[in-house]
C-alpha cells in the first residue's frame, strides 16, 4: 500500500480541476490532481469549441483540456491518472483511496468532479454525439443559425435550451414524452410564445437518423424517427441538429452523506465562495454549479478554489505556529 502526501489534492480534470491546480502550483502548493475515469471531462466529447475566451478560431474541445493538462504539469503539479473509490473527511489530513491501491493524504481537498449530461441511451446518440447531437445549446447554438433543431425535453433545461435556440435556428422543435411541461409556468409561457417554436407532446424518439460519415466527411443529423406514446404512430422529423435538454447528474457520490448538498444533488457552496460545510474542502466547476456549466465558469471557480486554498493553507499555518 502506498501513501501520497500533498498540501492539495484536486480531485477531477476539466477547466475547474485544471486551473486549479495551475493557480496551486503557481502558489507552491505542491497540489496533486487524480485526473478520473474521464480525463479532461465533458469538453472531450465536444468538437468545436468557438466560446472560450482567447482563440479566434474554433478549436476542439479535446486539444484545449491537452493544452490546460501539460500547463498545469509545466508549473508543477503532479497529475496522477488514478480514480478516487472512497474519501475521508473526518480525519486531518483527508484521507482519500485510489482505485489503483494508492491513498491520498492533502491539508486541503479541492473537488472538480464535474456533472455529466443525461442521455437518451439509444445507439444512434453515439454515432453523432459532437456531430449534430449536443447536450448544450449554449455552447453549440451558434453552430444552428438559420437550421432546423429539436430539443428533446419537457423541463427548465429543456425550454431554456428552446427558448435560447429560438434566436439562433430557423425553427425549433420541442420533443416531450408528457402532455405538458414540467417547466416553471413563467418559461413554458415565454416558449409559447415563439413563432418559430412548435412542440410535439406524448412523444419519444427513437433514432436519430443521417449520414454516418466516411472519411474525408464527419458524420451529419438529418432526422429524428418519432413514436407518439399514445397512439403509438410514428412518425420522421427533419432536423439539422438535436439537443437532448433531460438534465445533468453531478458527480457527487463520493461525498453523499459527507457534505451538504443542494436539493436537486449539486454540492453546496457557501454565497460568492467555493467553500463546502467542511473546512478545507472546496468544490469547483459543474459538480457545484447547477446554473451555468459552461468551461470558462467552471475555470473560474477551479481559480477561486485554489485561491481559497490557499488562505486556508495560510491559516492552518498560523495557528500551527502560535500552538508551537
Amino acid at each position: 500500500m502506498t501513501t501520497k502526501h500533498a498540501p492539495v489534492l484536486i480531485i477531477g480534470s476539466g477547466p475547474a480541476g485544471y486551473t486549479a491546480a495551475i493557480y496551486a502550483a503557481r502558489a507552491m502548493l505542491k497540489p496533486m490532481l487524480v485526473a478520473g475515469l474521464q480525463q479532461g471531462g465533458q469538453l472531450m466529447i465536444t468538437t468545436d469549441v468557438e466560446n472560450y475566451p482567447g482563440f479566434a478560431d474554433p478549436i476542439q474541445g479535446p486539444w484545449l483540456m491537452e493544452q490546460m493538462l501539460k500547463q498545469a504539469e509545466h508549473v508543477g503539479t503532479d497529475i496522477i491518472n488514478d480514480i478516487i473509490t472512497e474519501v475521508d473527511l473526518n480525519v486531518r489530513p483527508f484521507r482519500a483511496k485510489g482505485d489503483s491501491g494508492t491513498t491520498y493524504t492533502a491539508d486541503a481537498l479541492i473537488i472538480a468532479t464535474g456533472a455529466q449530461a443525461k442521455w437518451l441511451g439509444i445507439p444512434s446518440e453515439q454515432t453523432f454525439m459532437g456531430f449534430g447531437v449536443s447536450a448544450c445549446a449554449t455552447c453549440d447554438g451558434f453552430f444552428y443559425r438559420g437550421k432546423d433543431v429539436a430539443v428533446i425535453g419537457g423541463g427548465n433545461s429543456a425550454v431554456e435550451e428552446a427558448l435560447y435556440l429560438s434566436n439562433l435556428a430557423k425553427s425549433v422543435t420541442v420533443i416531450h414524452r408528457r402532455s405538458d411541461f414540467r417547466a416553471e409556468r413563467i418559461l413554458s409561457e415565454r416558449l409559447f410564445k415563439k413563432d418559430n417554436v412548435r412542440i410535439i407532446w406524448d412523444t419519444v424518439v427513437d433514432e436519430i437518423t443521417g449520414q454516418s460519415g466516411k472519411m474525408p466527411l464527419p458524420p451529419s443529423v438529418e432526422g429524428l424517427k418519432l413514436r407518439n406514446l399514445v397512439t403509438g404512430q410514428e412518425m420522421h422529423l427533419t432536423v439539422d441538429g438535436v439537443f437532448v435538454a433531460i438534465g445533468h447528474a453531478p458527480a457527487v457520490e463520493l461525498f453523499a452523506g459527507k457534505l451538504k448538498q443542494k436539493p436537486n444533488g449539486y454540492l453546496w457552496t457557501a454565497p460568492d465562495s467555493t467553500c463546502t460545510d467542511v473546512p478545507g474542502v472546496f468544490a469547483a466547476g459543474d459538480v457545484t454549479d447547477d446554473i451555468y456549466r459552461q468551461a470558462v465558469t467552471a475555470a473560474g471557480l477551479g481559480c477561486m478554489a485554489a485561491l481559497e486554498a490557499e488562505k486556508y493553507l495560510a491559516g492552518i499555518e498560523v495557528h500551527r505556529e502560535a500552538a508551537e
